[in-house]
């Protein structure tokens, strides 16, 4: 599907033509549920990652500097960036040691570009039944502590720590463990995976385009998006027999919806194929645009995620020169779309001296 009002129509599925489904609460056993515990998760998320990151803003400048300065080597740097960012927003700095090691190794060997390639199927499912039973031990101990605190699933009590105790408070007491565990870990291929690939996209396209570095830091993010979604299909499934653009599609099909091909799409975009960050300088609603799906099922996150990757390159590409070099790889078109390997040298920084105009 890549016309744009159908893909729009197909997502937010008001006639009901559609199972109803969510692109963030999938589970092996379907989809996490009830819709409201969806809504509450999504919500209580946001404001948590909203106040970690007003936090933390002025340490970016130093992250930057510790982790990619002189050269570092992508998109790993920016899935590691944002990891370390946010680490104190994934598990609080109190959660025992176990639980932290296992998160970088999760990180490690599922979310990085390429990862689940350099293990075997076996390797991974040994790994994964690990993982579950770790976090489920997790889940159990901290619903124990907060009815035993009195904030209990449904109870006012303290806020938060970190987004495993969002996943447990917003499922409710029904909610298995193995399903919460699930959700948390949708959270963390969602922020240090698909936040990690778009910054990438971002640094990539800067980089590789001349002349791009001192342009508005929020037209780089929502070219980039368009031109690379990492969320680039969205998989919907027909629950009676009817006619979808003149094709008829029933029961047992798979509508796919390719971001990709909607915000390339040659009626609704000028140079469709081309980086232009400054065409976003005016203001623009495009049912071409659905970086974050559309419908109830939007990502939830999406105001505070584009604010996070503004933030992010304006520390990277406008205030030091930048200077990437791709390896020839071109992306590879997964779970997310990650971008190619590439190296990026940077140099100045903050208070230099230094030539601010990046060389691509």
């Amino acid at each position: 599907m890549a016309d744009p009002q159908a893909a729009r129509d197909v997502l937010a599925n008001r006639s009901g033509d559609f199972r109803e489904t969510s692109d963030f609460f999938h589970t092996r056993r379907g989809v996490f549920g009830p819709r409201s515990a969806q809504v509450e998760t999504g919500r209580a998320a946001r404001a948590l990652l909203r106040a970690h990151l007003d936090a933390r803003r002025g340490d970016i400048p130093g992250l930057v500097d510790g982790m990619l300065a002189p050269a570092s080597a992508w998109p790993d740097a920016g899935n590691l960036l944002i990891r370390e960012l946010l680490r104190d927003a994934l598990l609080h700095p109190g959660t025992a040691p176990e639980l932290t090691v296992l998160l970088d190794a999760v990180v490690d060997r599922a979310v990085l570009a390429g990862a689940r390639q350099r293990h075997s199927p076996l390797s991974r499912a040994v790994f994964r039944r690990r993982t579950m039973r770790v976090l489920a031990r997790e889940i159990r101990r901290r619903r124990l502590a907060d009815t035993e605190a009195g904030a209990g699933a449904g109870v006012a009590g303290s806020a938060p720590r970190d987004l495993l105790d969002v996943t447990i408070r917003s499922g409710g007491p029904a909610a298995q463990p193995a399903e919460l565990a699930e959700v948390y870990l949708s959270f963390l291929f969602a922020t240090v995976g698909s936040i990690g690939f778009v910054l990438g996209w971002c640094v990539y396209l800067v980089g590789t385009h001349p002349g791009t570095e001192g342009t508005a830091a929020g037209f780089t993010v929502r070219e980039a998006m368009r031109l690379w979604p990492v969320a680039w299909m969205f998989a919907r499934t027909p629950v009676r027999e009817h006619e979808l653009r003149g094709v008829s599609v029933a029961p047992g099909d798979e509508v796919d919806v390719c971001s990709y091909l909607v915000h390339r799409h040659p009626d609704h975009w000028e140079r469709p194929d081309e980086f232009v960050p400054e065409r976003w300088a005016v203001p623009r609603h495009d049912p071409a645009f659905i970086p974050f799906g559309h419908g109830v099922h939007t990502c939830a996150g999406a105001t505070v995620t584009v604010s996070l990757l503004e933030d992010l390159v304006r520390a990277i590409a406008q205030d030091r020169t930048l200077s990437v070099f791709p390896s020839g790889e071109a992306p590879l078109p997964g779970p997310a779309l990650a971008p190619p390997r590439f190296t990026v040298e940077l140099g100045g920084g903050p208070g230099s001296d230094s030539d601010p105009v990046g060389r691509g």
